[in-house]
């Protein structure tokens, strides 16, 4: 064979490869243990950056709980308040038709709404339209007195009851739902001596 390297390449060693594209192997070992440490380097930087990130995604979960919670209980006062504020208006609309409520309990007293006459028909559908938005009376000859939610008009002594004890309803008290709207206005029996 001839040695005509006219390209001025160096000739092929046996493994085919040239002198230039052979890798220096003294240049390797020298740069090994730096790249080792810059790779270690580099995989610390991205645990490091993948940790504050750990640390931004649970502060984040933590910012959304808090502001998911918060909402919550805005919506809870919210529906509380509507409610009461619903209650206020009702029971300032049924205040102005307590006086009609209690005519018409005086004139049922003295007969005047019997069966058939003509206001009987005015008297029911009054009453059962306040029982709807949640108007109800209490107070009942023979309850205990409870000076809460009754008005003592005057006493009486009697040796029938051993307690304070409602002789009579002068006027019906009224619930609008748990509220109390107006105390009842009541006859006091209490035990002589």
């Amino acid at each position: 064979m001839t040695d005509d390297n006219t390209d001025g390449r160096q000739p092929a060693d046996e493994s085919g490869a040239s002198a230039e594209e052979t890798p220096d192997s003294s240049f390797i070992q020298a740069e090994g243990p730096d790249v080792e440490t810059s790779l270690s380097d580099a995989d610390l930087s991205f645990l490091s950056g993948q940790s504050s990130a750990e640390e931004l995604a649970a502060e984040r979960l933590a910012d959304l709980q808090r502001v998911t919670a918060e909402y919550a209980n805005y919506r809870k006062r919210t529906e509380a308040n509507r409610e009461i504020e619903r209650e206020r208006a009702v029971g300032e609309v049924v205040k102005v038709l307590l006086p009609v409520l209690d005519d018409l309990d005086r004139a049922a007293k003295h007969g005047d709404l019997e069966e058939g006459g003509p206001f009987t028909a005015i008297a029911t559908k009054l009453r059962s339209g306040t029982e709807r938005v949640g108007l109800k009376p209490f107070a009942a000859a023979g309850e205990e007195f409870d000076p809460q939610i009754h008005e003592a008009i005057f006493q009486q002594p009697s040796d029938e009851v051993t307690t304070a004890t409602i002789a009579d309803v002068v006027e019906s008290g009224y619930y609008l739902g748990s509220t109390l709207l107006r105390a009842a206005k009541v006859v006091v029996a209490v035990p002589n001596g």
